[in-house]
């Protein structure tokens, strides 16, 4: 993350507060909130901002998922900021968290993003204080609240609950949310310069990606690497898993290595969106947790991301299929995580013989070795109930995948023991790349489609453009047995790839994705045929028109005519001018046909009234 620039927010106490509009504020954030722990009273509501905009049920989940549950609170955590003296001590971390939006509140899902301080102090009552201050957003842009918490979080230690009106003021003075784009966001005497993903089913993102360094998901500022380091040969089973939407329980010691290793598995299948139903934070609170420990042995997962630190869920959500846990929970732990003393079995990397290079020869031979078999084969006989005695970073799944790690992009990765941030970056950018090219690769056999087309050279853009091939499931799994997957895939899957297309088109990540795909297809495949209208020279078309022909070509256009007057409220800016072309084409048409047939055309009232406006 890049340093954030000196920001200057403090207002005359004397002067008057602050004001944001409500509308305007909201296209970014649903509330501001402050929230402190009590020992006595548990979690208490300071302050929310706006007031009243959320109902109680909703501001208590979000107090119970603003802190760290039973297993992590004594943890310091990955974005711990120390400040020691001889009396205290300040613990500051970063996470975020999800809960599903009541239908009434605009959008289905709240994203909370939290600044939790612990501070340690003799002279306070119990010895310290806790604290977080929250931002909730229907938009998952952690690109933007994250930096923003960083600046409202301090502020509000320092000057109190009015930088919370202060902080909106500024938010509610920026623009509109552009997806996809580059924006820079004032605040106070400093400015925010992100660039945000694309919607999550935007139409009109380009298919497939045209610059791998720009966002084309969720949460392309993820560690990645950071959060699976100690994973690395794993991250291509991972990738299959989040691909095909399997249950996933995603356990860290701390909130910041849960909730960032949930939302790097969900960049990692970028530029699909991610359907299924993720939480980076999930506590024994939330109201869907009641449901999930309710399902019997015999009943399957339902489709979901979770990402835990209370180790109760290890024993209450026994039928998740697959598990993963990430982190360390050392004190001196950061983003970047130390490679020493990793276990060999899990596909986690020693000490390197090379510095400042990833050492694959080593990390594969410790996973063969006989020692790191054994250790894999106790693991897997264990389980994840393992983790009750002792934190290891692992994988436990009974899933085949079906592509090989990729040992060239490993051998790229840049490793040390007390990493440089600017060397995660570069990592992470190396690991983004890759597994954008993946997908995109896998998906590119839909092509045929979603491929929109244009009218041939000599025929008339008037009449109704021919239809996208029909998708049949069996259909593309029998041809695409046949072609194969394509060079980049075939040289990275074993022999049973298919079998992945297939668990695919049965998850929930395909339907979502393949409908607006299809859909943005249409929609190009009409501004097509529109723009060749528009450049058509009809004289010299219906010079080569037979008398039948012409009369169709008059039907179509006066067809198009009438739908570009339809959808005047709405118009397009150059809808005028289509308008106008329209009108001079039927006119054209109008002219050459034979006396009887203008006289049987200017027989219906309607249609004499349209061409009488051409003239």
């Amino acid at each position: 993350m890049e340093r954030l620039p000196s920001v200057s927010l403090r207002r005359d106490p004397a002067g008057p507060r602050p004001s944001a509009d409500p509308e305007a504020l909201r296209r970014w954030v649903v509330a501001f909130c402050i929230i402190r722990f009590d020992l006595e009273q548990g979690q208490l509501v300071e302050e929310c901002f706006p007031p009243d905009s959320l109902p109680h049920h909703q501001l208590l989940l979000v107090a119970f998922s603003s802190f760290p549950d039973s297993m992590s609170h004594h943890h310091l955590n990955p974005n711990t900021a120390h400040r020691p003296s001889s009396s205290s001590s300040i613990h500051d971390c970063i996470f975020s968290f999800r809960f599903r939006a009541a239908a009434a509140d605009g959008g289905d899902f709240v994203y909370g993003y939290v600044f939790n301080r612990r501070r340690q102090d003799e002279r306070l009552p119990r010895g310290g204080e806790q604290k977080s201050v929250v931002i909730l957003s229907h938009t998952p842009y952690s690109s933007v609240f994250r930096p923003l918490l960083q600046i409202l979080g301090p502020l509000c230690f320092d000057v109190g609950h009015s930088a919370l009106g202060l902080v909106a003021s500024h938010v509610a003075a920026w623009p509109a949310p552009a997806p996809g784009a580059p924006m820079d966001l004032p605040i106070g005497s400093a400015a925010l310069r992100v660039h945000l993903p694309p919607a999550l089913y935007d139409a009109a993102a380009p298919f497939p990606p045209p610059n791998p360094s720009v966002p084309h998901g969720l949460f392309h500022d993820a560690d990645l690497f950071g959060s699976f380091r100690g994973l690395l040969l794993h991250l291509w089973t991972l990738w299959e898993l989040m691909l095909v939407g399997e249950p996933l329980l995603v356990i860290a010691p701390t909130p910041p290595q849960c909730s960032e290793a949930v939302a790097a598995l969900v960049s990692l299948v970028a530029p699909l969106p991610f359907s299924v139903d993720f939480r980076p934070y999930f506590t024994i609170h939330d109201p869907d947790f009641a449901r999930l420990n309710s399902l019997g042995e015999d009943e399957e997962f339902p489709p979901m991301v979770l990402g835990v630190t209370n180790l109760f869920f290890l024993k209450a959500l026994r039928n998740i299929p697959h598990v993963v846990s990430v982190g360390s929970p050392g004190p001196n732990t950061g983003r970047a995580l130390p490679v020493a003393n990793r276990s060999a079995s899990t596909g986690m990397p020693g000490r390197n013989s090379r510095p400042g290079k990833l050492n694959l020869e080593q990390l594969s031979l410790n996973k063969f070795s006989p020692s790191g078999l054994l250790k894999a084969m106790k693991l897997r006989r264990e389980g994840p109930l393992c983790l009750m005695t002792e934190h290891k970073e692992a994988v436990w799944s009974t899933y085949t995948s079906t592509t090989k790690p990729d040992t060239a992009i490993l051998n790229r990765l840049i490793d040390s023991p007390r990493i440089e941030e600017s060397m995660s970056v570069a990592n992470n950018e190396i690991l983004r790349r890759h597994f954008l090219e993946l997908t995109t690769n896998f998906l590119a056999p839909f092509g045929p489609y979603l491929r929109a087309t244009t009218p041939s050279e000599g025929t008339s853009p008037f009449v109704d453009p021919p239809p996208l091939p029909p998708f049949h499931a069996d259909e593309f799994l029998s041809g695409l047995a046949t072609r194969g997957p394509g060079k980049f895939l075939s040289k990275r899957m074993r022999s049973n790839w298919l079998d992945l297309y297939r668990s695919f088109l049965e998850g929930q990540n395909f339907m979502p994705w393949f409908q607006r795909r299809r859909a943005a297809a249409e929609q190009e495949q009409h501004r097509l045929w529109r723009q060749a209208r528009m450049s058509t020279d009809m004289n010299k078309l219906i010079s080569k028109m037979s008398e039948v022909e012409i009369v169709d070509s008059f039907n179509a256009i006066e067809r198009h005519l009438l739908a570009e007057i339809q959808q005047l409220g709405d118009a397009r800016e150059d809808s005028a001018v289509v308008r106008q072309k329209l009108k001079g084409d039927l006119r054209v048409v109008f002219n050459v046909l034979p006396k009887d047939m203008q006289q049987l055309l200017l027989s219906n009232p309607k249609r004499s009234a349209l061409l009488q406006a051409t003239f």
